[in-house]
């Protein structure tokens, strides 16, 4: 069991708090659905596993943001934390949004969720560890590349059915797929591509 809090200092004003909540409750329980591990939100930001806010520039963790980072995260231990870049524009519904620069706020936490526990980039472009997002793009659903990889380090949940993820249609499913997992405290970024 892993907690995380959001910040109450460090958010953005123009999507509700409690639809940011919404969104990093989804993303935490995809992978939840895949591995033995559980999340749960709580208020005591302190002495939160993981913590979660919205930053500009330099913001004290060693990586500052450019206008090339849309996110970053660590992996679990003493300051594990999600940081996304609040100079980027951030959407939790595509059919109000007006802006064709927003990227979908649970997809971007489901790939920097990955990074906190511990795994890195994948070689395949649809797995939601890929290393780089476009604007109005929604990846929401883990493949069996991001499964493996986090089942290795964490076992499978015990209700996990395989036939929930699929393989890309140009790829072969099997252990050849499996991502680098790099265990380590170190930022890992995704980055746009635009």
């Amino acid at each position: 069991m892993l907690n995380y809090a959001f910040s109450p200092n460090h958010t953005i004003d123009y999507i509700k708090a409690s639809e940011i909540r919404a969104a990093l409750h989804r993303a935490f329980s995809v992978w939840s659905s895949a591995i033995n591990v559980n999340f749960t939100e709580t208020q005591d930001y302190e002495h939160a596993n993981i913590t979660v806010g919205f930053y500009y520039g330099d913001h004290g963790d060693g990586s500052p943001f450019d206008n090339t980072v849309i996110a970053h995260a660590n992996g679990l231990g003493r300051g594990a934390h999600l940081h996304f870049n609040a100079g980027f524009i951030f959407a939790v519904d595509f059919s109000s949004e007006k802006s064709d620069m927003a990227y979908d706020l649970e997809s971007i936490a489901l790939h920097e969720i990955g990074h906190v526990l511990g795994l890195g980039h994948s070689s395949i472009p649809e797995a939601v560890m890929w290393p780089c997002q476009s604007p109005i793009t929604i990846n929401v659903k883990l493949i069996l590349d991001d499964v493996i990889g986090a089942q290795l380090l964490y076992g499978s949940n015990p209700d996990f059915n395989l036939d929930s993820v699929t393989s890309p249609a140009s790829k072969s499913s099997g252990l050849g797929e499996i991502i680098t997992i790099s265990v380590s405290l170190l930022v890992t970024a995704l980055v746009s591509c635009l």
